[in-house]
């Protein structure tokens, strides 16, 4: 069987992984397998963590909501379903930043949601 001789596909291949590889620690970003072992695992992790990062955000603007409703006398469940009663429809990123930056008009939202239980 003749000798296959892969040399400019191979080094192509093998330089995109390496290049993918950069910064990694030790023989992660010098040595073809585990630099290779390692883009697989990291491209894994991203395309995992991109779903992640979207559970991680609604946690957050969930406990920033609960926390101002809180204060302001009302819990985060029954803030949500007075709001959806009386007709408001704010999500919950906007929702976190009134609670923040604007707690006049997350206070009035708060009386708006009272109302209307």
């Amino acid at each position: 069987m003749a000798r296959v001789k892969g040399g400019t596909v191979t080094r192509r291949r093998r330089k995109r992984v390496l290049k993918l590889a950069r910064g990694y620690f030790g023989s992660k970003h010098r040595l073809f397998r585990t630099a290779k072992q390692q883009v697989m695992k990291s491209l894994m992790y991203a395309y995992r963590d991109r779903r992640q990062r979207k559970r991680d955000f609604r946690r957050l603007w969930i406990t920033r909501i609960n926390a101002a409703a809180r204060i302001n006398g009302l819990s985060y469940n029954k803030l949500m379903h007075g709001l959806k009663v009386a007709g408001v429809d704010i999500n919950r990123k906007m929702l976190a930043e009134l609670a923040i930056f604007d707690e006049k008009a997350f206070s009035e939202l708060v009386q708006v949601a009272k109302k209307a239980q």
